[in-house]
Protein backbone atom coordinates (compact mmCIF):
# COMPACT_ATOMS: atom_id res chain seq x y z
CA UNK A 1 0.00 0.00 0.00
CA UNK A 2 1.36 3.35 -0.95
CA UNK A 3 0.76 5.87 1.81
CA UNK A 4 0.77 8.68 -0.23
CA UNK A 5 -2.78 6.71 -1.72
CA UNK A 6 -5.50 7.88 1.24
CA UNK A 7 -8.20 4.99 0.46
CA UNK A 8 -10.66 7.74 2.65
CA UNK A 9 -10.33 11.56 3.69
CA UNK A 10 -7.46 11.77 5.87
CA UNK A 11 -8.06 12.52 9.65
CA UNK A 12 -4.47 14.76 9.47
CA UNK A 13 -2.21 16.23 6.90
CA UNK A 14 0.91 16.83 7.99
CA UNK A 15 2.33 20.52 6.40
CA UNK A 16 5.13 22.87 6.23
CA UNK A 17 5.08 25.64 9.02
CA UNK A 18 4.95 28.30 7.28
CA UNK A 19 2.05 27.09 4.90
CA UNK A 20 -0.19 30.04 4.49
CA UNK A 21 -3.92 30.70 5.97
CA UNK A 22 -5.73 29.70 2.65
CA UNK A 23 -3.88 26.65 2.71
CA UNK A 24 -4.79 25.85 6.06
CA UNK A 25 -8.08 26.71 5.59
CA UNK A 26 -8.85 25.33 2.83
CA UNK A 27 -8.02 21.69 4.80
CA UNK A 28 -10.46 22.46 7.74
CA UNK A 29 -12.80 22.77 5.39
CA UNK A 30 -12.27 19.19 4.53
CA UNK A 31 -12.47 18.62 8.49
CA UNK A 32 -8.51 17.84 7.93
CA UNK A 33 -6.65 18.58 10.84
CA UNK A 34 -3.15 20.29 9.87
CA UNK A 35 -0.25 19.29 11.48
CA UNK A 36 2.66 21.90 11.24
CA UNK A 37 6.29 20.62 10.92
CA UNK A 38 8.92 21.81 13.69
CA UNK A 39 11.68 23.86 11.80
CA UNK A 40 14.72 21.84 11.80
CA UNK A 41 17.75 23.66 11.60
CA UNK A 42 20.35 21.22 10.42
CA UNK A 43 18.82 21.56 6.91
CA UNK A 44 19.01 24.60 4.54
CA UNK A 45 16.21 27.36 4.97
CA UNK A 46 14.41 27.37 2.48
CA UNK A 47 13.32 23.08 3.04
CA UNK A 48 13.88 23.14 7.07
CA UNK A 49 9.63 22.86 7.27
CA UNK A 50 9.70 20.25 4.45
CA UNK A 51 7.98 16.88 5.74
CA UNK A 52 9.59 15.17 3.32
CA UNK A 53 12.68 15.92 4.38
CA UNK A 54 12.72 14.34 7.61
CA UNK A 55 9.71 11.81 7.77
CA UNK A 56 9.13 8.83 5.33
CA UNK A 57 5.09 6.83 5.70
CA UNK A 58 6.26 2.87 5.18
CA UNK A 59 2.55 2.66 5.45
CA UNK A 60 -0.59 4.58 6.88
CA UNK A 61 0.69 3.75 10.33
CA UNK A 62 4.48 3.44 10.62
CA UNK A 63 6.73 6.65 9.69
CA UNK A 64 10.35 6.16 10.23
CA UNK A 65 11.66 10.28 11.27
CA UNK A 66 15.27 11.71 10.99
CA UNK A 67 16.63 11.72 14.81
CA UNK A 68 17.31 15.50 14.19
CA UNK A 69 13.43 15.66 14.87
CA UNK A 70 11.88 12.20 16.16
CA UNK A 71 10.91 13.45 19.65
CA UNK A 72 8.66 16.23 18.60
CA UNK A 73 7.11 13.98 16.35
CA UNK A 74 7.47 10.94 18.46
CA UNK A 75 5.56 13.28 20.39
CA UNK A 76 2.73 14.69 18.31
CA UNK A 77 1.93 11.35 16.69
CA UNK A 78 1.64 8.98 19.50
CA UNK A 79 -1.36 9.66 20.49
CA UNK A 80 -2.72 9.34 16.48
CA UNK A 81 -2.20 5.31 15.81
CA UNK A 82 1.23 6.06 14.19
CA UNK A 83 4.48 4.24 14.91
CA UNK A 84 7.31 6.38 14.67
CA UNK A 85 10.68 4.92 14.30
CA UNK A 86 13.95 6.68 14.67
CA UNK A 87 15.98 6.93 11.36
CA UNK A 88 19.56 5.65 11.43
CA UNK A 89 20.70 9.13 9.52
CA UNK A 90 21.03 12.50 11.29
CA UNK A 91 20.53 14.49 8.53
CA UNK A 92 22.85 17.94 7.79
CA UNK A 93 22.74 21.08 5.73
CA UNK A 94 24.76 20.17 2.55
CA UNK A 95 23.71 17.91 -0.69
CA UNK A 96 23.78 14.77 -0.06
CA UNK A 97 23.35 14.40 3.51
CA UNK A 98 20.45 15.85 3.60
CA UNK A 99 17.95 13.33 1.58
CA UNK A 100 18.09 10.24 3.21
CA UNK A 101 14.39 10.34 3.73
CA UNK A 102 12.95 11.85 0.60
CA UNK A 103 12.04 9.10 -0.98
CA UNK A 104 9.59 8.65 -3.53
CA UNK A 105 6.74 5.84 -3.61
CA UNK A 106 4.80 4.67 -6.61
CA UNK A 107 2.92 1.68 -6.78
CA UNK A 108 5.48 -1.15 -4.92
CA UNK A 109 8.47 0.89 -5.71
CA UNK A 110 10.62 2.57 -3.50
CA UNK A 111 12.47 5.35 -6.17
CA UNK A 112 16.11 6.94 -4.72
CA UNK A 113 19.75 7.49 -4.83
CA UNK A 114 20.35 4.23 -3.36
CA UNK A 115 23.59 4.95 -2.32
CA UNK A 116 22.09 7.39 0.26
CA UNK A 117 18.91 6.10 1.65
CA UNK A 118 18.59 5.77 5.01
CA UNK A 119 19.38 1.90 5.98
CA UNK A 120 16.58 1.90 8.94
CA UNK A 121 14.21 3.12 5.73
CA UNK A 122 15.58 0.55 3.88
CA UNK A 123 15.05 -2.07 6.26
CA UNK A 124 11.62 -1.34 7.04
CA UNK A 125 10.25 -0.72 3.43
CA UNK A 126 12.11 -4.14 2.42
CA UNK A 127 9.88 -5.77 4.95
CA UNK A 128 6.98 -4.17 3.22
CA UNK A 129 8.14 -6.13 -0.03
CA UNK A 130 8.55 -2.54 -1.56
CA UNK A 131 11.13 -2.99 -4.32
CA UNK A 132 13.52 0.08 -5.20
CA UNK A 133 14.39 1.75 -8.24
CA UNK A 134 17.77 3.67 -8.26
CA UNK A 135 18.03 7.27 -10.00
CA UNK A 136 20.83 9.45 -9.33
CA UNK A 137 18.60 12.41 -8.27
CA UNK A 138 18.40 12.74 -4.59
CA UNK A 139 15.09 14.34 -3.90
CA UNK A 140 12.80 12.16 -5.73
CA UNK A 141 9.91 12.89 -3.26
CA UNK A 142 10.37 16.01 -3.62
CA UNK A 143 10.29 15.84 -7.45
CA UNK A 144 7.56 13.15 -7.78
CA UNK A 145 4.06 12.61 -7.10
CA UNK A 146 1.86 9.56 -6.77
CA UNK A 147 -1.28 9.91 -9.13
CA UNK A 148 -2.22 5.92 -8.61
CA UNK A 149 -0.66 2.93 -8.09
CA UNK A 150 0.70 3.11 -11.84
CA UNK A 151 0.41 6.80 -12.73
CA UNK A 152 2.61 9.98 -11.41
CA UNK A 153 4.30 13.30 -11.74
CA UNK A 154 7.52 14.16 -11.70
CA UNK A 155 9.73 17.18 -12.44
CA UNK A 156 12.64 15.29 -13.61
CA UNK A 157 13.50 13.99 -16.50
CA UNK A 158 15.49 11.16 -15.59
CA UNK A 159 13.09 10.31 -12.99
CA UNK A 160 10.68 10.57 -15.70
CA UNK A 161 12.54 8.07 -18.35
CA UNK A 162 13.07 5.55 -15.33
CA UNK A 163 9.24 5.55 -14.66
CA UNK A 164 8.17 5.15 -18.06
CA UNK A 165 10.77 1.79 -18.54
CA UNK A 166 8.84 0.30 -15.71
CA UNK A 167 5.57 0.39 -17.64
CA UNK A 168 4.36 3.48 -15.05
CA UNK A 169 2.34 6.29 -17.19
CA UNK A 170 4.33 8.74 -15.92
CA UNK A 171 3.44 12.75 -16.93
CA UNK A 172 6.61 15.36 -17.09
CA UNK A 173 5.85 18.77 -15.40
CA UNK A 174 8.60 21.45 -15.94
CA UNK A 175 9.78 22.87 -12.17
CA UNK A 176 9.71 26.45 -13.77
CA UNK A 177 6.16 26.64 -12.75
CA UNK A 178 6.63 25.84 -9.42
CA UNK A 179 7.48 28.75 -6.76
CA UNK A 180 10.46 27.87 -3.78
CA UNK A 181 11.41 30.79 -1.77
CA UNK A 182 15.23 30.72 -1.91
CA UNK A 183 15.66 28.67 -4.52
CA UNK A 184 15.10 29.32 -8.55
CA UNK A 185 12.04 26.97 -8.94
CA UNK A 186 10.54 23.99 -6.30
CA UNK A 187 9.55 20.56 -7.71
CA UNK A 188 5.82 18.87 -8.32
CA UNK A 189 5.92 16.57 -5.85
CA UNK A 190 6.64 19.05 -2.82
CA UNK A 191 3.15 20.73 -4.09
CA UNK A 192 0.67 18.81 -5.35
CA UNK A 193 -0.52 15.19 -4.26
CA UNK A 194 -3.35 13.21 -3.26
CA UNK A 195 -5.57 14.46 -0.49
CA UNK A 196 -8.27 11.89 0.13
CA UNK A 197 -9.84 9.03 -2.07
CA UNK A 198 -11.46 11.56 -4.63
CA UNK A 199 -9.16 14.74 -4.85
CA UNK A 200 -5.73 15.50 -6.28
CA UNK A 201 -4.66 18.73 -4.37
CA UNK A 202 -2.74 21.64 -5.68
CA UNK A 203 -0.83 24.37 -3.21
CA UNK A 204 -1.74 26.76 -5.64
CA UNK A 205 -2.37 27.77 -9.38
CA UNK A 206 -0.29 26.74 -12.35
CA UNK A 207 -0.05 30.00 -14.32
CA UNK A 208 1.47 28.13 -17.46
CA UNK A 209 -2.39 27.34 -18.82
CA UNK A 210 -1.46 24.54 -21.36
CA UNK A 211 0.65 22.63 -18.92
CA UNK A 212 -1.97 22.83 -16.76
CA UNK A 213 -4.58 21.63 -19.04
CA UNK A 214 -2.90 18.73 -19.70
CA UNK A 215 -2.58 17.84 -15.96
CA UNK A 216 -6.44 18.06 -15.50
CA UNK A 217 -7.08 15.52 -18.05
CA UNK A 218 -4.34 13.20 -16.51
CA UNK A 219 -5.25 13.97 -13.15
CA UNK A 220 -8.77 13.09 -14.07
CA UNK A 221 -7.55 9.61 -16.07
CA UNK A 222 -6.53 8.21 -12.93
CA UNK A 223 -10.53 9.16 -11.37
CA UNK A 224 -9.86 11.77 -9.35
CA UNK A 225 -10.58 15.40 -9.34
CA UNK A 226 -8.38 18.23 -9.52
CA UNK A 227 -8.23 20.92 -6.38
CA UNK A 228 -6.66 24.03 -5.62
CA UNK A 229 -6.19 25.11 -1.96
CA UNK A 230 -4.99 28.76 -3.21
CA UNK A 231 -5.71 31.71 -5.46
CA UNK A 232 -1.60 32.14 -5.28
CA UNK A 233 0.93 30.63 -7.26
CA UNK A 234 1.43 26.61 -7.16
CA UNK A 235 4.42 26.78 -4.16
CA UNK A 236 6.38 23.93 -3.15
CA UNK A 237 5.63 22.73 0.74
CA UNK A 238 7.81 19.27 0.73
CA UNK A 239 4.40 17.23 0.22
CA UNK A 240 1.63 16.59 2.40
CA UNK A 241 2.03 14.02 4.20
CA UNK A 242 -1.75 12.31 4.68
CA UNK A 243 -2.45 10.30 8.06
CA UNK A 244 -5.89 8.59 7.70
Amino acid sequence: MNPYIPTKKPRYVIIDYRANEEIINYLKRLNIEPIKTIKCDDLQEPVNGHPDMVIHPIDYGTFVVAPNVYDYYRNVLEDKSIKVIKGGKTLSRNYPKDIAYNVARIGRYAVHNLQHTDQVLKYYLEEADIEFIHVNQGYTKCSTAAVSENKALTSDVLIHEKLKSYNIDCMYINPEVVCLEGYNYGFIGGCAGLISERIFLSTGKILDKNILNTLKKFIQSAGYIYDEASNGQIIDLGSLIPII
